[in-house]
């Protein structure tokens, strides 16, 4: 897999170095799981700490499919 450039709001959560897109995802995953941002009620659902919200472009909870979106939208 080729390897992307985090931008700066997301290297905040995976680091800065460029990673391949399944990396970038799975660290993610890690840092929701480490910080229990999975919502309660609604597994399906994320609840944005203060650096994801920078990521999901201000939303405070969004679905683990438009999660995916919206990390995409911050690799170059």
């Amino acid at each position: 897999m080729k390897e992307m450039t985090p931008s700066k709001d997301l290297a905040a959560v995976v680091g800065a170095a460029p990673l391949p897109r399944t990396e970038v995802t799975k660290k993610v995953w890690d840092y929701i799981k480490k910080l229990d941002l999975q919502d309660p009620a609604n597994r399906r659902m994320i609840n944005a700490d203060d650096k994801l919200k920078a990521v999901f472009g201000g939303k405070a909870q969004v679905s683990m499919f438009e999660m995916t979106k919206l990390i995409s939208d911050h690799l170059k």
